[in-house]
Order: C-alpha cells, then sequence, then structure tokens
C-alpha cells in the first residue's frame, strides 16, 4: 500500500485551486488562440483596463499560471512551503499570512500599473495581465529567513553555499532576468519586489509573536524586533548601512502616520532572548536550537501521557477482572498423621517472609518515583 501523502488542510485548498484555474486558462488560451491576437482572461487575471468589474481577481489571480514551466515551479513551492509554514504557524495564520502575501501585492501593483500609464501613455500597460505565485513565493523565503535565519543551504556539493536570508534577493535577480523574455513580464518584477516588501512588513511588525509553550500566558506580543530579521541583513555588507539609514527614515515616516508602533525595551530584549520574557522569536539568533528544544520537549510531554494513559489503563483493568474463588484443601482422613505428629516449621520461609529491616535472603526493592525525601539523601 503506497504512503498516504499528509497536506495540510489550506496547502490542500491552495494546491487544488491553483491547478483548477491554470488548467481553466490554459483551455480557454488553447481555444481562442490565433496567431495574430494576445488573449487576456479578464476574469480569472488581473487586467488593470478590463478586470475592474471583476473585484475577485485581485485574489484569484495569483493562483493562476500561464505556462507549464511556472506552474511546475509553483507546485512545489507552495507544496513544501506550506506544509512547512502550516504547521509551524497554524492554519489559521497561515492562512492570513496568504491574503496578505497575494492581496496587497496584486493591488499595489495594479496602483503601479496606472501611475505608469498615467506618465506615459501607454496602453500596454493597462492591459498587461498581473498574475502568478511569485508574491506568495518570495514571501515564503521571507518567512524562512525569519525561522532559520542562520541556516545555510550548500549546493552543487559544496559549490554555492548561501544562508537563507541571501534568497529573497536572489529570486528577485532571477524573476527580473526572466523579464526580459517572453516568459515574464514586468509586472512580475513589481509583484517579487512587493511580495518581499509586504510580507516582511506584516511577519516584522503585525504578526502575533510564537508564544513561549513553559508559560501559561498569552500570545500578546505584535512582530519580531530581532536584528536577525532587520532589513539590512536581506542585503550584502558593504550596502547595509545605507539601507539601514533608508529604513529608518521610512519607519520614523510610517510611526508618524500611525501606521507603525516603534519596538519597546521589552520587546527588543524579548527578542534577544532575555529570560525575564515570555515569548521567543524565532528570528532571534539561537532560535533554531531553541525551537529543536521546543519540539523535543513537546515530544517528551506527549510519551508521557501515553506511558500514564496505558499505566491507568492497565490498572481498571485489573480492578475489573473477577475474583477467582478460594481454593479449600481437603480435609485429612483419619488415618492420616495427626496434627501434633505433623513436622512443625523450624524458620521461616526465606523467600517469602523478609527479616526486618529489610535483610532478607533476596533483598527489599523500594521504589519511590516521586523522589520525597525517603530515598536517598546523596542525590542531586
Amino acid at each position: 500500500m503506497p504512503p498516504r501523502i499528509n497536506i495540510p488542510p489550506v496547502t490542500r485548498i491552495v494546491l487544488i485551486v491553483l491547478g483548477l484555474q491554470s488548467v481553466l486558462s490554459a483551455a480557454i488560451r488553447y481555444r481562442q488562440w490565433t496567431a495574430n491576437s494576445e488573449i487576456v482572461i479578464p476574469y480569472l487575471n488581473l487586467i488593470p483596463q478590463l478586470s475592474l468589474v471583476y473585484p475577485w481577481t485581485f485574489l484569484t489571480t495569483t493562483l493562476v499560471e500561464s505556462n507549464v514551466f511556472t506552474l511546475s515551479i509553483a507546485c512545489v513551492a507552495l507544496y513544501h512551503g506550506g506544509r512547512y509554514l502550516e504547521r509551524a504557524w497554524s492554519s489559521r495564520e497561515f492562512a492570513k499570512f496568504l491574503l496578505i502575501a497575494a492581496l496587497v501585492p496584486n493591488v499595489v501593483c495594479f496602483g503601479t500599473s496606472i501611475v505608469f500609464f498615467a506618465l506615459t501613455r501607454d496602453e500596454r500597460w493597462t492591459l498587461m495581465p498581473i498574475a502568478g505565485t511569485i508574491p506568495l513565493q518570495i514571501s515564503f523565503l521571507v518567512a524562512f529567513s525569519q525561522l532559520v535565519p542562520a541556516h545555510t543551504v550548500t549546493l552543487f556539493r559544496g559549490l554555492l553555499s548561501m544562508r537563507v536570508p541571501r534568497f529573497p534577493l536572489l529570486y528577485i535577480g532571477v524573476v527580473t532576468l526572466l523579464c526580459v523574455t517572453p516568459m515574464l513580464t514586468a509586472a512580475s518584477f513589481f509583484l517579487a519586489a512587493y511580495g518581499f516588501l509586504v510580507s516582511w512588513t506584516y511577519l516584522r511588525f503585525y504578526k502575533v509573536a510564537f508564544p513561549d509553550l513553559d508559560t501559561s500566558q498569552t500570545a500578546s506580543l505584535r512582530g519580531d524586533a530581532s536584528e536577525t530579521f532587520a532589513i539590512a541583513e536581506f542585503f550584502p555588507g558593504p550596502v547595509r548601512p545605507l539601507i539601514t539609514a533608508i529604513s529608518d527614515q521610512v519607519f520614523n515616516v510610517l510611526v508618524a502616520m500611525h501606521l507603525c508602533v516603534p519596538f519597546s525595551a521589552a520587546d527588543i530584549s524579548a527578542a534577544r532572548g532575555d529570560h525575564h520574557h515570555t515569548f521567543t522569536h524565532r528570528g532571534a539568533p539561537g532560535s533554531a536550537r531553541a525551537e529543536a528544544e521546543r519540539r523535543r520537549a513537546l515530544a517528551l510531554r506527549a510519551l508521557d501521557q501515553r506511558l500514564h494513559a496505558a499505566t491507568a489503563t492497565a490498572a481498571a483493568r485489573a480492578q475489573s477482572a473477577p475474583v477467582p474463588p478460594a481454593v479449600v484443601p481437603p480435609i485429612p482422613s483419619a488415618s492420616g498423621p495427626t496434627v501434633q505428629s505433623q513436622p512443625q516449621a523450624t524458620a521461616q520461609n526465606p523467600m517469602t517472609a523478609p527479616q526486618a529491616g529489610g535483610g532478607g535472603l533476596l533483598g527489599e526493592t523500594n521504589y519511590n518515583p516521586d523522589g520525597d525525601g525517603h530515598g536517598d539523601r546523596n542525590g542531586p
């Protein structure tokens, strides 16, 4: 029997919708194809000049791929990235992340096309399809950069080694090169850039922080104030001071507009892993080790609960089992020896009656699981 592929619910729904819409788009293109016309589908793809009467396209256009190559990459990215993030965050948080990472870049890209049309009066900007899973793919890379910032990926048998926070910019570079070819349009570059900024902003300032399982407090802290998740960490070392200066100015403007809230000293201390706080940010230094310890503690806790449940079940079965009737020995006949003539026991059986103080032949075993002070006093 082949092994069952376990896909979380939100990831499964996204993959199904991506496949259905892409196949439908391909069928429509195949049926309407001509050598001298470019086919657009305004009720599936977001077309700035035509899709205002189809408002759902601002969301559905993300799950439409126009060729087999991009569809294959999208399926692989959504399958692996979706499974990992949905299990790490929960289905609700993952669905919220997908909604923001898909909708906001499409809206901003729509506005960018209108601006370029107003500046150039080139109608191609308003007839350019805005579609594809590019904003979701780069948002996954940004999320991985938060979860495992110190992880290094080695490719081509050690010829290329790169840390995870370097992949978003590399992805944008690859998309930019493909925009020169007929495979991608100029809208793909804007989707990649806006997807990077939107996903980082949401994870940095708005997403509910992951609570520490060792405490009973609720998850009320938002964002990730760790230094490893600063936007400058995505760029090479020589340009980081410039990126830091620009990002600080932009952040001050957003704070003045009440769009962002500055981090408090408690938030920064929590992101650095201060033990006086009750939340652990996954983007903090050493968070990969902390995550491994958390998973280990969960596994040990689950194993302990299963052992307790099995012990309780066995005890309940033993108590409910019927007690066998006592066997009465037969009465000796009159011709047998009398009680006075039977041999008397001269000593206790060492196998059944231990001596006082636990000094029997086989000794005595004391089991004290709680360690209440009656055992060895020389222990830790």
